[in-house]
């Protein structure tokens, strides 16, 4: 089935040939076509071009986009989409003066999630899920990684587990699982060192058995895991065929980075903090620092100098953190003009990071994140605009007319 796209005003992040990611000066550029089409077959970019060169004896349906714009949808590294109830109490507390260590410190925070996820049903916790990941698909998500870590025990931590799996079974968008056990200590352990073990030697056999994980993940940070915690959790994760990514540098900087890139993580993650040493260790890796300004926005946290990161030749990806606590909303439509309003990101670094390094950052590169033939035909069609500029300035508007996941409007 055959489906063109034309009279399309800019179709944006055309690239001619698959490339894993964009990094420095590189990201400042954003290749587009004018007055385009895009013919989608069997789910697929097929071809594109100028309306110059429309194929005019195409037998299937055909979209008129007068006036408006494609670009690949938002592919979004980092979510924790998957949790029971909600916090909106600690976001009262935190109005009230109380800090995040201050609130997780009195039982608040990620053991609050993880008790309430204890006590939901699995289908409970599925409905949910589906609900959040339906909301951010209409917001122009066509790519997604979620984490675990609200279960803090093996059966919850492998009940999310399985949420995440029948989300990717039965949605047409691209989802990536990560094991994120070590997100903070249960009540159940004294301590960290003995928590780790107990995720490597009880956990991680019955997911690496069960296939429920792509990736590996830990909270590298002061009060959470130490260096030596990660090392040891993700060494024995890529044991088990799973690839590393961190939770780094998001109030202190401890050495996670260094960590990371030794043992080749995809991506460091949040990056509020961040040093001359831990730049030295990204440049010529191929490790993707991710920032997440929509947890800086909610936290009032200082956001992830993408500046520093760019100008030093680095590239970077956008992504929600779309959680209960710190980042309660998966639009990647705000992630991106919150970039470039508070991080001084351009709009061409800003949807080069949301598109095709985000996609590199969930080891999706070849499937989708750009225009180009052969990739999925996962689209943003957006409302009449006068620019891509637009999208970002005009942060408070939802400007998508049509979202396509492998050609078909959902």
């Amino acid at each position: 089935m055959k489906k063109l796209f034309k009279n399309i005003k800019e179709l944006i992040q055309t690239r001619e040939t698959s490339i894993p990611y964009v990094s420095g000066s590189e990201m400042n550029i954003l290749p587009t076509l004018k007055n385009a089409f895009l013919v989608v077959e069997d789910g697929l970019i097929s071809d594109f071009g100028s309306m110059e060169n429309v194929p005019n004896d195409l037998a299937g349906e055909v979209v008129d986009c007068e006036g408006k714009m494609i670009l690949p949808s938002w592919c979004d590294s980092h979510t924790h989409l998957v949790y029971a109830g909600n916090r909106e109490g600690e976001f009262v507390d935190r109005i009230n003066g109380l800090s995040y260590e201050e609130i997780a410190n009195k039982g608040g925070g990620i053991l609050n999630s993880a008790s309430k996820l204890q006590q939901t049903s699995e289908e409970d916790l599925y409905n949910q899920s589906c609900k959040r990941l339906e909301e951010i698909i209409k917001l122009g998500t066509g790519a997604i990684e979620i984490k675990s870590g609200y279960g803090l025990s093996k059966e919850a931590e492998i009940k999310m587990l399985r949420v995440i799996k029948k989300l990717r079974d039965n949605y047409p968008v691209p989802v990536k699982a990560t094991f994120l056990g070590a997100h903070a200590l249960p009540k159940t352990h004294k301590n960290a060192s003995t928590y780790i073990d107990y995720l490597i030697n009880d956990v991680l056999p019955e997911i690496s058995k069960n296939g429920l994980a792509d990736y590996i993940d830990i909270f590298c940070e002061k009060g959470y895991f130490d260096i030596v915690d990660t090392e040891k959790l993700l060494k024995a994760g890529k044991q088990y065929g799973l690839i590393p990514k961190i939770h780094v540098n998001q109030f202190n900087a401890i050495g996670g980075v260094e960590v990371g890139v030794n043992n080749n993580a995809l991506s460091v993650d949040h990056l509020e903090v961040l040093t001359e040493e831990d730049v030295m260790w990204l440049k010529g890796s191929g490790t993707m620092p991710v920032a997440l300004p929509g947890c800086s926005f909610f936290l009032s946290i200082p956001y992830t100098p993408a500046r520093k990161l760019i100008d030093s030749g680095l590239p970077l990806a956008l992504a929600t953190d779309f959680n209960p606590g710190s980042a309660p909303s998966g639009n990647m439509n705000f992630v991106i003009s919150a970039a470039c309003i508070k991080m001084n990101m351009t709009p061409e670094e800003a949807i080069n990071a949301a598109t095709i390094n985000g996609a590199y950052a969930m080891g999706l590169e070849n499937d989708v994140g750009s225009i180009t033939k052969g990739k999925k035909a996962n689209l943003i069609v957006t409302k009449p605009i006068s620019s891509y500029d637009y999208i970002p300035y005009s942060f408070g508007s939802n400007l998508i007319d049509k979202v396509f996941l492998n050609g078909i409007e959902q």
